[in-house]
C-alpha cells in the first residue's frame, strides 16, 4: 500500500511530503526524500484517512524511516491540505 501523506510539525514550520509504505496501528514505514530531515516527534497527516498520527521516528535509512505511533488527533485546524 502507498498512500501520501505529509509529515507536520508545527503552524511555523514547513511540511514534508512523504509516503506511507506500510501501516499498522502500531506505526508505519514511510518513504521520505533521503535530504529531508525528519524530527524525533512530528503529526503524520495521512489525507485518505483524515487522521494525524502522532509520531515518533524510531529508525532511518537512506529514504526510509520506520514510526511509532501514541495516538490520533483530527486533520490540524493550521493545516491546509
Amino acid at each position: 500500500m502507498l498512500k501520501r501523506a505529509s509529515i507536520l510539525t508545527g503552524v511555523d514550520n514547513s511540511e514534508i511530503g512523504c509516503a506511507v509504505r506500510n501501516m499498522n496501528a502500531e506505526g508505519a514505514e514511510l518513504i521520505v526524500p533521503v535530504e529531508a530531515p525528519v524530527p524525533v516527534d512530528f503529526l503524520l497527516y495521512v489525507p485518505i484517512d483524515g487522521i494525524a498520527y502522532r509520531s515518533r521516528l524510531r529508525w532511518r535509512r537512506k529514504d526510509r524511516c520506520g514510526v511509532s505511533f501514541s495516538g490520533k488527533e483530527p486533520k490540524p485546524h493550521w493545516h491546509y491540505g
